[in-house]
């Protein structure tokens, strides 16, 4: 028995015995007169929508990792989709949402294991949806959050500490943030900062705490010497998927089949497009040949890029802020690569300096309050913001790492690194000739 899991498995069994608890709400709202049956079924295809940029998420990175660690790296995206369900049901929706608690944190006993998160609409969160509609919606954002970390560590980190990690960060700084950003009662809500569709909760936060990640492990063995992604359809795959799914991560943000997620819809749609031909045509100035790769990446920092000003700003705007996100994530990827930091995937270049180009430009175009309008206060609080933001996120996650490997370390070793993640921690391998006696020998030499 390998006695690390003992934890795990026992928390899952608690988890389980507590959730067969009468938590009420799961009937109520059947004749509710505030519900709006579009509204509903455009949210529930919004919540679909984001899910399935988890998975594309996995494709996205799994092509980019060398091929010794494609599986690892699609799974740690994966089971994101587990661990971070159970956690949100049992304390992260309540911590994200419940009573505000000095605008900082919920109420952790508000909504606790989903109770009272029911069937009916809630007036201040979701006016015109089932409550438990909204906290799916939410769930896959809390989803997807550490899951974009694991790029900054990709083919280094131990997986059962990645696991404790993950839970500690969904629920110290990811519930938090979102608490201070969404809720009514928030902190940076009730300041007059905009985020549409997470800038600064999903993104920014991602950002700073992979930047964390890579000082806090340090580099890979191999960091340095020429890197061949595994499988660059993969990461054409995974753009496709986040693309896809990213107009339910930001025309549901809308939370209504409305004006605002019709604009968001387009602004999302041009931004990426714009972003994708912004790093491409760059890379051709640069002397760098024209990639799948920079097309994919390139789509994918236009659409962080556009999240937080998604409702807020006209089409032409959002073209402007694609080419810009896309040009500034360039230009920090190639001095990045100068500064020695392995972040193996550039998570902090395209989500962290995505996401504050993104809150910036919210402050300068945001309709009405912008830079542009003559209102000054907005902007000058998203440029706090961004900073408090950062420094919450990153410190944080500093200190999360460091009790993550206290308890677990959370590097593997050198033989494990040099066999790959995908034998070493998981026993599988892409590799036809790799027989399962060879597999066997391998996670012994890596033990």
């Amino acid at each position: 028995m390998r006695k690390q899991w003992i934890p795990g498995f026992a928390l899952l069994i608690i988890f389980a015995l507590v959730s067969l608890l009468d938590t009420g709400g799961s009937g109520e709202g059947l004749a509710d007169p505030n519900l709006n049956g579009a509204d509903t079924a455009w949210m529930l295809a919004a919540t679909g929508l984001v899910l399935l940029m988890t998975p594309g998420l996995s494709f996205f990175y799994g092509g980019m990792v060398s091929r010794k660690n494609v599986i690892s790296t699609m799974l740690q995206s994966f089971i994101c989709m587990g661990v971070i369900t159970l956690v949100w049901v049992a304390c992260g929706f309540s911590l994200a949402f419940g009573d505000s608690i000095g605008g900082f944190i919920g109420d952790p006993r508000t909504f606790a294991f989903f109770k009272d998160v029911g069937g009916a609409t809630q007036a201040d969160l979701a006016p015109t949806i089932p409550f438990v509609l909204f906290a799916l919606f939410q769930m896959k954002f809390a989803i997807i959050t550490p899951a974009l970390i694991t790029g900054s560590f990709a083919e280094r980190v131990r997986f059962s500490s990645f696991l404790l990690f993950i839970i500690l960060f969904s629920i110290i700084i990811y519930s938090p943030l979102a608490h201070m950003t969404w809720h009514p009662d928030g902190f940076l809500r009730k300041w007059g900062v905009l985020d549409f569709a997470g800038g600064t909760v999903v993104h920014m936060s991602a950002g700073f705490a992979a930047i964390a990640a890579a000082i806090f492990l340090g580099s890979r063995k191999a960091h340095g010497g020429v890197h061949k992604p595994a499988n660059v359809p993969f990461v054409l795959l995974g753009t496709g998927l986040l693309w896809f799914g990213w107009f339910g991560f930001n025309a549901g943000s809308a939370l209504g089949a409305n004006s605002d997620a019709a604009l968001a819809f387009a602004t999302t749609t041009v931004a990426s497009a714009a972003a994708m031909l912004a790093w491409v045509f760059y890379d051709a100035l640069m002397g760098r040949k024209i990639s799948g790769m920079g097309a994919s990446i390139g789509a994918v920092v236009g659409l962080v890029a556009i999240t937080p000003a998604a409702g807020f700003v006209t089409i032409g705007q959002a073209v402007f802020i694609g080419v810009a996100g896309a040009i500034v994530s360039n230009i920090v990827v190639y001095y990045k690569n100068k500064t020695g930091i392995d972040d193996t995937l550039d998570v902090f270049p395209c989500h962290g300096v995505g996401g504050i180009v993104g809150m910036i430009l919210t402050g300068v175009f945001a309709k009405e309050v912008g830079l542009i309008y003559g209102d000054t206060t907005t902007f000058l609080r998203h440029m706090a913001a961004v900073f408090l933001v950062g420094g919450f996120t990153f410190g944080l996650s500093y200190l999360l790492f460091w009790v993550s490997d206290k308890i677990i370390p959370m590097r593997v070793n050198e033989v494990a690194e040099e066999v790959g993640l995908d034998i070493s921690q998981h026993g599988e391998s892409l590799s036809k000739s790799t027989s399962p006696e060879k597999i066997a020998e391998l996670i012994q030499k890596a033990s």
